[in-house]
């Protein structure tokens, strides 16, 4: 019997997504993280009114873009969303930026909402030919588009010791960082992914290897050093609050703890309004309230959809609405 293939990715969260961008009605929604479409096909099925305008670094995420009028897809890392909203507002003609319409005049051209579903997908780890999988082997490569300067190459048999066990601390929090640094230095040149991952699983103590894989934590650092990641969520985060029109949305799904760290971050920034003393008759700090918050606790995908998609089981979700025009 021909078994059924695996889907390209299933996307995580998509009842709570529809539910927060629900309200918007008109306007385009920025999926920042296109990967297989499926927020962006819900999103299209749901609000017939709004048009979406996809973004996605990996050429693969191209190739399943559905034939539909209301959809733009722009080959483009989130991290430059900035400038794709400026080069989509030169391209209307309007000469107007989107976030600084009327939205009550006209509310279709407006930002409505920007979407981020970030990390890696399913058909990127499940492909051992793009480098990201611990469990196969693979080329030492982990870049999500051609557009990353580097690849895991690169980052495993050029950098110094120190740089490396930098990298795997901070974007891996692996407590033996430095131990892997000096395997991975030692076995140099490390030919493919299953040699790294053999490599890492020798450098870690016996206790440790007993629980999730040993290598898990070094291939995400490392990912995230080669796709330069963390940055460009940053960009990405203040691009899309600065664009989203009044009213308009930015939800988040994220999957480990440094980026839920930036995205919670820059939310409780975005929050905070006038820091002034309560004597003072005006305000001289400058800062007003961006956005406010739409849930007062993260969300988390419920027990059914992490039975169906166990890798749904660390996504987190965080919304915020834009107060200020």
């Amino acid at each position: 019997m021909a078994q059924t293939p695996k889907p390209y990715h299933e996307p995580v969260m998509v009842r709570e997504v529809l539910d927060l961008l629900a309200p918007l009605e008109r306007g385009v929604v920025v999926d920042a993280t296109f990967g297989g479409g499926g927020h962006t096909r819900a999103i299209l099925s749901v609000l017939p009114e709004v048009t979406v305008l996809a973004l996605d670094r990996d050429p693969d995420a191209a190739r399943q873009v559905p034939d539909d009028p209301r959809l733009r897809f722009v080959a483009a890392n989130f991290g430059d969303l900035a400038q794709v909203l400026d080069d989509a507002t030169a391209a209307d003609g309007t000469g107007t930026p989107p976030h600084e319409r009327d939205p009550g005049a006209d509310p279709r051209g407006t930002v409505a909402a920007v979407l981020f579903d970030l990390g890696v997908s399913s058909h990127q780890l499940d492909t051992a030919a793009r480098g990201f999988a611990y469990r196969e082997a693979g080329p030492l490569d982990m870049r999500m588009g051609p557009d990353a300067a580097r690849t895991a190459a690169d980052v495993v048999n050029t950098w110094e010791h120190g740089e490396l066990a930098r990298v795997i601390r901070r974007y891996g929090e692996e407590p033996h960082a430095a131990r892997i640094a000096s395997a991975i230095v030692a076995h140099r040149p490390i030919t493919d992914t299953a040699h790294l991952s053999d490599v890492v699983a020798g450098a870690v103590p016996a206790a440790a290897r007993r629980r999730r894989h040993p290598a898990r934590k070094t291939f995400q650092a490392i990912r995230i050093a080669v796709n330069e990641e963390l940055e460009a969520l940053e960009r990405g985060l203040d691009a899309a609050i600065r664009w989203v029109r009044p009213s308009g949305r930015v939800v988040v799904i994220t999957y480990h703890s440094l980026e839920d760290r930036i995205v919670k971050r820059r939310f409780a920034a975005g929050s905070a309004g006038c820091e002034c003393p309560p004597n003072l008759p005006v305000c001289t700090c400058g800062r007003v309230t961006e956005v406010r918050s739409l849930a007062r606790k993260v969300l988390r995908p419920g027990e059914d959809e992490v039975a169906a998609n166990p890798r749904a089981r660390s996504a987190k979700l965080r919304a915020v609405e834009k107060v200020t025009g």
